[in-house]
């Protein structure tokens, strides 16, 4: 399921000659209505690239359109003439589609501070919309998704069947995953019958615990975009309570589907923080022991030294005891009461997934965030990026 699996929306990714790859490069995703609300959230990065400020004020009245998007270059640091280029590339959608360019955003991903080629994009544009179908009839969708991959191995879509309505959608994003949001591109469509207020508000809820909880090497991406779109094509209006845990484990798959790629990982880490004072404290500790590289390194080899995750945890705000925290590592307690647990030699890190637990002792809430280790392929990736 992706993003022509609700009524209402077709899809494209086609090759715009972007990448030196020859790979795919660009994508239109269509709402084709009879309803056009949407609801977006952005990075947090200040130095936000031409297209964020673009589709800031796109969503601003809660309608879009479509999406345009790039894969081969960010458009980030560009200055006056990026963003010329993101509304150029905006107006010339609006006119292929007959839309309004204000309701058109723009997404683009790859290597900061070098402009588009506009010779390629607007021929793309194009080519793109020739072809959009009229919906599933065909997997649009999934070409959409491989259009917009830069260092991803594979593309990613997601989809969830409500009462009378469904959800799709898709995403890209392999590194640079840091809370405010995760380098990623990500599109969600629905059918339901919801006003773009609704659609902010479970949006907002659903990244909360998703997205803004992915966090791979600890840094932020100047492009991080997600939209949700609701052609209202089921008629359906649904209850938000769903509405929201549907969304939420839409979004929930993909960002771990960005963990489970991330750059060169060799683990897949979920760092669950318990019993502590406040859900905050959970976040922080487990963001904390997250972006500890001396975690991340030993994990890679195989080493379960629960020593740096107390170190990591003594250094955070959160309320807790030192001579009450506990520790596991994949179902054995290394640590208990602040001090030797278990035998780390029973801890078994010699497959994938990793579960690391940190007990506070200090209240009753939790968080989980994921993350993944640190590892010599993640070195060679990123000194020599290439899209």
């Amino acid at each position: 399921m992706g993003i022509t699996f609700p009524a209402g929306f077709s899809a494209s990714g086609i090759t715009a000659g972007l990448k030196a790859s020859g790979n795919p490069d660009l994508a239109l995703v269509r709402n084709n209505g009879p309803r056009f609300d949407a609801a977006a959230v952005f990075t947090s990065n200040r130095v936000a690239a031409a297209p964020v400020h673009w589709s800031r004020q796109v969503i601003s009245d809660g309608r879009a359109d479509a999406v345009v998007l790039n894969s081969g270059g960010a458009n980030a640091c560009t200055g006056p003439e990026g963003f010329a280029n993101t509304h150029a590339t905006a107006e010339y959608v609006a006119t292929v589609l007959g839309v309004s360019s204000g309701d058109v955003l723009v997404c683009s991903t790859g290597l900061i501070g070098e402009q588009l080629p506009m010779e390629k994009i607007l021929p793309g544009v194009d080519a793109a919309a020739a072809a959009l179908g009229t919906g599933n009839e065909f997997d649009g969708g999934a070409a959409a998704a491989a259009a917009i991959m830069t260092t991803d191995t594979v593309s990613k879509q997601a989809g969830f069947t409500g009462t009378g309505y469904g959800i799709g959608a898709m995403a890209k994003g392999a590194g640079m995953l840091a809370p405010g949001l995760a380098t990623m591109l990500v599109v969600i469509t629905t059918d339901a019958v919801l006003e773009s207020a609704q659609l902010d508000a479970a949006l907002r809820e659903a990244t909360r615990v998703s997205f803004d909880r992915a966090d791979s090497d600890g840094c932020m991406s100047t492009n991080d975009t997600v939209i949700l779109m609701s052609s209202g094509a089921s008629g359906t209006t649904p209850d938000e309570t769903e509405f929201t845990a549907g969304l939420t484990e839409v979004c929930v798959g993909l960002a771990k589907a960005l963990i489970s790629d991330a750059e060169g990982a060799a683990h897949e880490i979920t760092i669950r923080t318990f019993n502590a004072a406040t859900e905050d404290d959970a976040v922080e500790v487990s963001r904390t022991v997250a972006r500890s590289n001396l975690f991340k390194t030993a994990i890679f080899g195989q080493d379960p030294n629960w020593g740096r995750v107390l170190s990591a945890v003594g250094t955070t705000q959160a309320a807790f005891e030192p001579d009450e925290l506990n520790v596991s590592i994949n179902g054995v307690q290394v640590c208990r009461k602040g001090g030797v647990g278990e035998d780390r030699n029973l801890v078994d890190l010699a497959g994938r997934n990793v579960l690391v637990e940190i007990d506070l002792n200090a209240g009753m809430q939790e968080a989980s965030l994921w993350t993944n280790d640190l590892t010599h392929d993640y070195g060679h990736e990123n000194s020599a990026y290439s899209s």
